[in-house]
């Protein structure tokens, strides 16, 4: 298993995943409060892959996961009770991380957990910060179990979705 930047080679398997969330989603699978045709979307994977922040993880060929690595703190954040107040430059964010529904349980979201938290310290970021919908129990219980805190919840109008209840996380790496 690798987990690297994404090329344009990559689009189709990002795009596909996000179906597989959103279907997971529609079928009552999983919860997440996404809604297909809205977030996340193939120009969601194509912005990204312009800015050079799309990651993808690969095992055997097969793309299982994806997610968005940069500095980008969506506006939501302002209103977050941070414990821990860094310059931007040292603060690193994961978005829309996804991890295909069919490979759960075989430790891919802690590997892109893992991978996010190495490229945060060899980018000389302390501070990272994430985002999920209060909804995604699933997504809230992982971040919890590996060392993310919830500071708040944010009534927020989120990628296009109104209403959402966007649950705010940190952990710090520098003590």
């Amino acid at each position: 298993m690798i987990i690297r930047k994404a090329t344009e080679k990559d689009l189709d398997a990002v795009e596909k995943l996000y179906d597989e969330i959103h279907t997971a989603e529609e079928e009552q699978k999983q919860q997440i409060g996404w809604i297909r045709g809205i977030y996340p979307v193939r120009s969601t994977a194509e912005m990204a892959l312009k800015r050079e922040d799309l990651y993808v993880l690969e095992e055997d060929g097969n793309i299982y996961g994806t997610g968005i690595i940069n500095n980008v703190q969506v506006d939501s954040y302002r209103y977050g009770n941070w414990k821990y107040h860094v310059p931007e430059d040292q603060v690193c964010v994961l978005h829309t991380l996804v991890i295909s529904p069919a490979s759960a349980g075989r430790g891919y979201g802690r590997s892109f957990l893992q991978f996010y938290e190495n490229y945060a310290l060899e980018h000389g970021c302390m501070e990272l910060r994430i985002d999920t919908n209060e909804k995604n129990e699933v997504a809230r219980a992982m971040y919890q179990k590996h060392g993310y805190t919830e500071i708040g919840i944010v009534p927020t109008d989120f990628n296009g979705i109104p209403g959402i209840k966007l649950v705010l996380l940190e952990k710090y790496l520098g003590e």
